[in-house]
């Protein structure tokens, strides 16, 4: 498949972040929340087998130096350093008050803002770069993509997770299907997000100059009582006043709410979609 074509790509490389109309953490999903890290963790029960085995199946090991851009609560750092064995792990957050309490001799806990890495020269450069449910929420997510794609060294990796929902087409008006709509829709108009991006990513992948470039997209199973249901049961609880500000009615929501703990629910769920590419090595 031949690469779409610079200006068929969202963003513009060169251009620096763009403010959206809120951020992530201060918008919505506040990281002070006594519950955003329980939230955080059903997310990662899902996710993060599903996460270790792409990149075990990279190679990451000893001798890597990883970047956890977005880390959140760390699960994906830790497991690099204790459990793969990465010489060193820089898991870069925002907010590292989660984070904080993990860090060590080869996990260093670092607060700094994706959509101002050019002003991180000093963090270096990596066999691993990965972000998960990160770049879908920022804005100039493009031109960040290219900042992460230049931290690699020569044989370096670059792994990208986000959302990408796969509605059923035939039920567009069920409680479930309206509630995940106006979900999307409140998370672009607050600040931002734009899942429907990260289907260019393989593509923008490529425009940075990476090989080797694959996709897969996963729909975990979503089972009342499960983690994925919790997670998504707990997303819509912390954004319901924002949901029912003229997006959503209180009715519909709590409709959606009882199905993702009944034995009725039957459903694919968003799954989640990850690019990974290579940067090449010099030609001898």
């Amino acid at each position: 498949m031949a690469p779409v074509p610079e200006e068929h790509l969202p963003g513009s490389p060169g251009d620096a972040p763009e403010e959206g109309p809120g951020r992530y953490g201060e918008a919505l999903f506040r990281p002070e929340h006594p519950q955003e890290g329980e939230r955080i963790d059903h997310a990662a029960l899902v996710y993060d087998p599903l996460t270790r085995a792409r990149l075990r199946s990279l190679g990451v090991g000893p001798g890597w130096r990883c970047l956890d851009a977005g880390a959140g609560t760390g699960t994906v750092a830790r497991w690099l350093a204790d459990e793969a064995g990465a010489e060193e792990v820089v898991a870069l957050d925002r907010d590292t008050g989660r984070l904080a309490p993990f860090a060590g001799p080869r996990l260093r806990v670092r607060e700094a803002d994706l959509t101002r890495l050019a002003a991180e020269p000093d963090l270096g450069t990596f066999d691993l770069v990965h972000a998960r449910f990160v770049l879908m929420h920022l804005p100039g997510r493009r031109g960040i993509l290219r900042l992460l794609a230049e931290r690699l060294n020569p044989g370096g990796y670059l792994v990208l997770s986000d959302a990408a929902d796969v509605p059923d087409p035939a039920d567009p008006h069920s409680a479930y299907r309206r509630t995940l709509d106006a979900m999307w829709r409140t998370l672009s108009e607050t600040i931002g997000t734009d899942v429907t991006a990260v289907r260019a990513h393989p593509h923008v992948l490529r425009a940075a100059g990476l090989e080797e470039v694959a996709a897969e997209l996963v729909c975990p199973p979503l089972t009342p009582g499960g983690p994925l249901a919790a997670f998504w049961s707990e997303t819509w609880e912390r954004m319901r006043p924002d949901l029912l500000a003229g997006r959503l009615d209180a009715a519909t929501l709590d409709e959606a709410l009882a199905y993702l703990a009944s034995p009725d629910l039957a459903e694919l769920a968003p799954g989640m979609l990850t690019v990974w590419g290579r940067r090449p090595t010099p030609r001898q």
